[in-house]
């Protein structure tokens, strides 16, 4: 959710209390984002009334607002009431009886979209690009999500034991997966074009790649090691959103889903696939679809 531009400098004292809050406790800066954004609508549309005024009729209101006007996905509804339950919890620290029996939208349960080996396939051979085929392969071969792939560091992947590890998934947890042999020759591949770019930022005197909060105060130096490197460095710097510092990111994960978006429907399927999709069927042993690269 983007945030709005027009709010004023009484309500912005509230939403740095919000941000200092969220990084104390180590949230992603998605998280950040989306949660500043929730609140954000949720005193605007009350008028930027005082949020020690208001309280479930409030928040029934504005939920149900995004639901039937907005038309926001359940996902999104309940995202928006955890952003607000971290407002009064969490920062204003009003332990509230209403906010315990406050009840969630629920999310109509659906069958996941499965492929076939064959229309994995097809959709894998139309990725024009080679390296958004690489990593829609990793996620077959895998069951990574796309953001846990773009994600991975050099010392995230042991190639003497085919294993990779997941750093930060779902619920904030590690996980240990098995790196597919038919992929090993492209990984290496990768970590050469990797290494390219970080000594050239090193040439360059360009700032280390952004490590965890803990780390980045006890290691200083770590992310200018390689090992903590990007397998999958942005080919351009960027501006840190917290820390206003210029280093390189990874890869945006934007770009691997709008590859995936143009090869299924080159590939003639009318399922509504994802690079999540991918994450669905999984082969043991992992054979690639197709011939690689």
């Amino acid at each position: 959710m983007e945030e709005p531009t027009n709010f004023q400098p009484t309500a912005l004292r509230l939403m740095d209390q919000v941000r200092a809050k969220i990084r104390y406790k180590r949230y992603s800066l998605r998280t950040e984002q989306s949660y500043l954004g929730g609140i954000r609508r949720y005193i605007l549309y009350h008028n930027k009334c005082h949020t020690s005024e208001m309280g479930a009729i409030e928040i029934e209101s504005f939920l149900t607002h995004l639901a039937v006007k907005r038309k926001v996905s359940v996902s999104t509804q309940n995202l928006v009431l955890n952003a607000i339950l971290f407002l009064y919890r969490e920062v204003l620290q009003l332990e509230l009886p209403w906010l315990d029996g406050f009840e969630r939208a629920k999310k109509p349960k659906r069958l996941p979209v499965v492929l076939s080996k064959e229309e994995v396939r097809r959709i894998l051979a139309a990725v024009s690009n080679l390296q958004h085929r690489f990593i829609l392969s990793l996620l077959y071969g895998t069951g990574m999500r796309v953001m846990e792939c773009v994600r991975l560091r050099i010392k995230d992947i042991d190639m003497d034991r085919l294993g990779l590890v997941v750093r930060h998934g779902k619920g904030g947890k590690d996980r240990v997966t098995v790196v597919p042999e038919p992929l090993l020759s492209q990984i290496v591949h990768q970590f050469e074009k990797s290494k390219i770019l970080f000594e050239e930022g090193r040439a360059n005197q360009v700032a280390g790649i952004y490590t965890p909060g803990v780390l980045d105060a006890k290691y200083p130096n770590a992310g200018k090691e390689f090992g903590w490197h990007w397998v999958f460095p942005s080919s351009k710097l960027s501006i840190d959103p917290r820390t206003g510092i210029e280093r390189r990111h990874h890869m945006d994960e934007k770009a691997i889903q709008r590859s995936m978006r143009s090869a299924v429907k080159k590939a003639g399927i009318y399922k509504h696939a994802t690079p999540h999709t991918l994450r669905h069927y999984k082969i043991n042993p992992f054979i690639l679809p197709f011939r690689p690269a």
